[in-house]
């Protein structure tokens, strides 16, 4: 099961990515369901299903489904994609096109799936860990810095929440360090945090600018920390 997965989900990388220049995507923007790269793009995915399942004929019910599958959901996207948020329809696309592999996979190697798990102590604290860890945290830095008004300095010339996103991203690299006990990696972080700081740093005129980035950046490493050892302390008492 594991082997056709890997299989399919390679086809998919090959044909959706790899080998999807950019003309054609534009093409078919334009032309829709009449663009003739819509139907190359099915042909190569096609030519990468056969050479990964090695023209198996045992796989071309599977082979069938997915390249029908396939057309409709591009169809579908090109047609929505003037009226939906980009991100969300290549998001809701790409599960889509997971979810026939996972069906596929399901026809030829019969699987059931054990949705208990999802309730399980072990998987709650995980789960409670990333959100702590994301949102909650986010939430708690805000509060607890809004008392400094630095608006001059964080949002000039600066990317719609990317403070935020940044935060969340470093503060999920270091829980993952910690639960997979790589302590050195935060180290590694901070570091190259620090280098591309360092412009911001360099053109404070005061020690305002400076100040404000170390507590805030405190503040994420020590809370992703304060979960990562919470969560390790907890998963071995499960």
């Amino acid at each position: 099961m594991i082997a056709l997965a890997i299989k399919l989900i390679l086809a998919h990388f090959v044909g959706d990515f790899l080998l999807q220049p950019k003309k054609w995507v534009t093409h078919k923007e334009t032309y829709k369901h009449k663009s003739k790269y819509l139907y190359f793009h099915i042909l190569v995915h096609f030519a990468a299903l056969i050479v990964v399942l090695q023209a198996n004929v045992n796989y071309w019910l599977g082979v069938l489904i997915i390249l029908i599958s396939h057309y409709i959901f591009d169809v579908l996207k090109l047609f929505l994609k003037p009226k939906m948020n980009s991100r969300i329809l290549f998001g809701l696309d790409q599960l889509a096109h997971l979810v026939v592999i996972a069906l596929v996979i399901k026809i030829y190697n019969n699987y059931t799936l054990d949705f208990e798990v999802l309730y399980e102590t072990k998987f709650l604290l995980f789960l409670t860990s990333i959100v702590g860890i994301t949102y909650v945290s986010a939430i708690l830095m805000k509060t607890i810095i809004s008392k400094w008004d630095l608006t001059e300095y964080t949002e000039q010339a600066s990317l719609e929440k990317a403070g935020a996103y940044i935060g969340m991203l470093e503060r999920l690299f270091v829980f993952a360090f910690i639960i997979t006990n790589h302590w050195e990696g935060i180290g590694f972080l901070i570091a190259a945090k620090s280098v591309f700081r360092f412009s911001d740093l360099s053109k404070a005129t005061d020690r305002k600018l400076t100040e404000y980035i170390l507590i805030g950046t405190l503040l994420s490493f020590g809370l992703a920390m304060a979960f990562g050892i919470t969560y390790n302390y907890l998963i071995h008492l499960i």
